[in-house]
């Protein structure tokens, strides 16, 4: 973490320094006439989204939520790998590392042949597998995760915070004009009831949930189907005699269901998701009348012979099992050629079972990709038709998962004699799970190619690196101080491109080298993305930032010998920035360039974006095809 580049100041580091002229939020204050972003719905994907956004204090974003306050318990609980990654760029990684369970282990139970109204189990899974992330997965309270981004938002440089109790009633976009052409009417849902406000937008987004608002405003629906099913889910303290209610279980009983445990952060709570009652295809969840003690007693007979003894029943949810996504993830229809104002997000625009614990993730997935896309035009270094790949990126990677958990889901709730494969002693579910172990970490995206993904040309030169997929992270050692740390955690949830150059075989970044001829290139020629797209008073890294990594160990090094744009002067003191160069890990962690197959003669460089998908690999003298790919993204201010 790096803090002190415009003078030193003491307290929390986490607070960044305030913007002035930033809007009153007194407590009656009025609310804003226009904003640049409008978000609708303090949910993970409206947070994730906000909480980017914040960072940028010449963007007015305004975030908005019809109930009176955050939440305090409930809903999703689940973080996959990929989200972790993402949670380290916010710089809250590591907290939600220490505070939550790490899903290590997940066992499978089934009927005991010997008696099938008992279960046994009969196998257990890593549930990460070796080498796909340095993140765990991990549960923890969706709250939880509602607060740290608020966290976020709050220490930004625009101190920005929700407006609750305010509800999107309407969308109306003006076509004839550039110039906040959204206007949105509010509804207030607290102390004054019914009370109307407009808006004037230049873009929102709908993260308003499943019945949205936003998106029924600009003509979307949800299609799909339901499975006609009912589950409970419940948070519970208890106590019971199940030896594995520490760890993550899929359970399927003979005649009675199947229930899914998940222990829960504190080392006592843990969460059921419990098979109930089939419906009729006219029936709604709702008419059935569940309750908790449903829930509970389902569980006991499903886990014969083990029994829970519920202490308490934190929080509970009946649901009905439900596959449905919109056409569009934008305001524009099939075949109109234009930018878009409007985008939905997270459940506006997809939903599909809690089980698969993708959710919330893919919630914030999604604005993670729109977040950075937003900023770079609202600051004017992109051209609007880029918001045209948000749901172009973003409509597939839904599709995958509703396609997926609808097979799971179906899965989950068939019988067991039905839910065997022909031929194998493995129970289905559990084959299912294993062959799903990429999907369910999150590291299953790949974008295809397009003005943001590069071609595979160069593939060869970083195997274990592949375009469109995320930028997976190896262990490095940083050159100035020896630090052991992952090369991924380098970067920050700050809108910048990221430019990682491998060096060659011997290259020492002596003048002459691969590394020193890019690096001055990048410094100081006019076809340079770095030279073209820096504006006048930027730091030389705010648009695009450059770290280099070398193949010896950090002693073989001359620190004094790296070109000028890897250890660059920064901020208005004008200080040195010691933290971009890294060599590999010599204490046994791996060495990065066999990890992800790094070309180790010719060395390359890896573009990123800055939701942390690879964009390109390149050589290292690829120059032309550098200031190519970057001209088709960025433009001058």
């Amino acid at each position: 973490m790096q803090f002190y580049v415009d003078g030193f100041r003491g307290g929390d580091p986490d607070i960044k320094n305030a913007a002035p002229n930033r809007r009153d939020r007194g407590p009656h204050a009025p609310l804003p006439e226009q904003v640049d972003v409008l978000i609708a719905g303090c949910g993970p994907a409206g947070l994730c989204l906000a909480a980017q956004l914040s960072q940028f204090p010449e963007i007015d974003t305004m975030i908005v939520d019809q109930k009176p306050g955050p939440i305090e318990k409930g809903q999703a609980d689940g973080i996959n790998t990929r989200t972790m990654e993402m949670f380290q760029a916010f710089g809250f990684g590591e907290t939600v590392k220490r505070e939550s369970y790490w899903v290590n282990q997940t066992a499978f139970w089934t009927p005991d042949p010997a008696n099938p109204a008992h279960i046994k189990r009969i196998g257990r899974v890593q549930d990460v597998p070796e080498g796909s992330s340095e993140m765990p997965h991990t549960l923890i309270n969706q709250a939880r995760v509602h607060e740290l981004f608020l966290g976020v938002m709050k220490n930004s440089p625009s101190r920005l915070e929700p407006d609750y109790s305010w509800a999107v009633r309407d969308v109306a976009i003006d076509p004839t004009t550039d110039d906040h052409p959204v206007t949105v009417t509010l509804e207030n849902t607290g102390v004054n009831a019914g009370a109307t406000k407009t808006v004037r937008a230049n873009y929102v987004v709908g993260c308003d949930g499943a019945r949205s608002n936003v998106r029924q405003a600009i003509g979307g629906k949800l299609h799909g189907d339901a499975a006609h099913q009912a589950w409970g889910v419940m948070d519970i303290l208890a106590n019971t005699d199940f030896p594995d209610v520490r760890q993550k279980c899929l359970v399927t009983s003979a005649h009675e269901g199947n229930v899914l445990i998940l222990p829960r952060e504190g080392g006592y709570l843990f969460r059921m998701y419990v098979e109930l009652d089939k419906l009729n295809p006219d029936e709604r969840v709702s008419s059935r009348n569940f309750t908790a003690d449903h829930m509970i007693a389902a569980a006991n007979r499903i886990m014969q012979p083990y029994t829970i003894d519920v202490k308490e029943v934190v929080w509970w949810s009946i649901y009905e099992i439900g596959h449905r996504m919109t056409d569009r993830f934008d305001d524009v229809p099939a075949g109109e050629d234009r930018n878009p104002r409007v985008f939905t997000a997270g459940d506006a625009c997809h939903t599909h079972s809690p089980k698969a614990g993708q959710g919330m993730n893919v919630s914030m997935q999604d604005t993670f990709n729109l977040g950075w896309k937003l900023a770079h035009v609202l600051q004017g270094r992109a051209d609007a038709s880029l918001l045209r790949s948000y749901s172009a990126e973003r409509w597939a990677e839904a599709k995958r998962l509703v396609d997926t958990d609808h097979e799971w889901a179906r899965i989950m709730s068939a019988p067991p004699g039905e839910s065997e494969l022909d031929g194998s002693d493995m129970p289905r579910f559990q084959k299912q799970f294993i062959e799903n172990l990429e999907f369910t970490g999150g590291l299953a995206v790949k974008y295809e190619a397009s003005a943001l993904v590069g071609m595979p040309t160069h593939q060869a030169l970083a195997t274990g690196e592949e375009i469109g997929r995320r930028f997976h992270s190896a262990p490095v050692v940083r050159l100035a101080d020896a630090m052991q740390m992952q090369l991924g955690h380098a970067a920050q949830a700050d809108g910048r491109w990221r430019i990682y150059a491998f060096a060659g075989k011997g290259d020492s970044s002596a003048a002459g080298s691969a590394i020193h001829k890019l690096a001055d290139w990048l410094e100081s020629d006019a076809a340079s993305p770095v030279v073209k797209y820096t504006r006048a008073g930027e730091d030389i890294d705010a648009v695009i930032d450059l770290r280099g990594v070398f193949q010896q160990t950090f002693e073989d090094l001359a620190y004094e010998d790296m070109p000028s744009l890897l250890k660059p002067m920064k901020g208005k003191l004008g200080l040195q920035d010691h933290e971009k160069v890294f060599c590999t890990d010599h204490k046994g962690l791996g060495d990065i360039f066999d990890m992800r197959g790094i070309d180790r003669d010719k060395g390359c460089m890896i573009v990123v974006r800055p939701d942390q998908y690879i964009a390109h690999v390149l050589p290292l003298d690829g120059y032309a095809e550098l200031s190519e790919f970057f001209d088709g993204v960025l433009m001058q201010g």
